[in-house]
């Protein structure tokens, strides 16, 4: 799927740019130069994050590639030709599905691992979801609304709006990378679920502790550490409890500590994790 993506993001360079630049064909002259520009600074960014993936590259990937969508379909509504705009739009929406996926989630967090580490990202809490969406629609707009008023003269509000999104940019990064650095993650020594939006601490499970784990059963009692997320859940069981930091909230300031026979986690792909669970567990981490 990384090879997949790169691909894309190539194909997408050049049509969505002469899209932009189609769309602006009545603009003055600076401004479609400045939209150019803008866009190809999207491109160089997009081009460090699929070449040298890594968590970070994952939030980057996540912000900009949607962000695709929006600006071809305005560039097709604002006068690029049907057949380069309908292409550009075409390959925004695959790339922008293509970046959301888990799987390229977990070729871009399995590439920032450590040793033998294999990481599993984890689906984000239901609860967090509408939230990380519309923070991001918020900046995407703002993002979006001052490249087209600087591509086409608005210099005032343009600059100003542009001055909004990159005051913006970092606390939605800092909010939308919490999310991409949660992962199921197995070591030589046991399995690790590292999770900074729900746990305090990572907790760790040794490969000799591990009891079984699965699906979760309906009506389970295991603790819910996804969240909670939707879809299916893996269970983990412990021989021996295991001590388990719950993150601080207004709730609990200094946070919780819970002592647990089992839990619940959520990898994107269960099964997949599943299986990587059962080949570390039977040879022993």
């Amino acid at each position: 799927m990384l090879w997949v993506l790169r691909a894309l993001w190539v194909a997408l360079a050049p049509l969505l740019a002469a899209s932009i630049s189609g769309g602006l064909e009545h603009a003055a002259p600076a401004g479609r130069v400045t939209a150019s520009i803008l866009w190809w600074v999207v491109v160089a960014a997009g081009v460090v994050a699929v070449v040298v993936p890594s968590s970070a590259a994952l939030t980057g990937v996540r912000m900009v590639a949607p962000l695709t969508v929006p600006v071809a379909a305005l560039a097709l509504v604002g006068g690029a030709g049907t057949a380069v705009g309908g292409a550009a739009l075409g390959v925004a929406v695959v790339t922008a599905a293509v970046a959301l996926s888990g799987e390229t989630a977990e070729a871009f967090v399995q590439a920032s691992a450590y040793g033998q580490e294999r990481r599993f990202p984890l689906r984000t809490p239901a609860v967090i979801l509408p939230a990380a969406v519309l923070v991001w629609l918020v900046w995407a707009a703002a993002v979006v609304a001052a490249g087209v008023l600087l591509g086409n003269g608005a210099w005032a509000l343009g600059g100003a709006l542009a001055a909004v999104a990159a005051a913006l940019t970092l606390p939605v990064v800092r909010r939308l990378h919490a999310l991409a650095r949660r992962w199921l993650v197995l070591v030589p020594a046991g399995v690790v679920l590292h999770d900074p939006v729900v746990l305090g601490e990572s907790l760790m499970l040794p490969t000799a502790n591990v009891a079984s784990f699965g699906l979760a059963l309906a009506g389970t009692e295991a603790l819910d550490l996804t969240g909670p997320a939707g879809g299916h859940a893996v269970e983990i069981r412990a021989r021996e409890m295991v001590l388990a930091q719950l993150r601080a909230g207004r709730s609990r300031p200094a946070g919780t500590a819970v002592h647990v026979q089992s839990y619940l986690t959520a990898p994107v792909r269960p099964g997949r994790a599943l299986t990587a669970l059962a080949a570390h567990t039977r040879r022993g981490g």
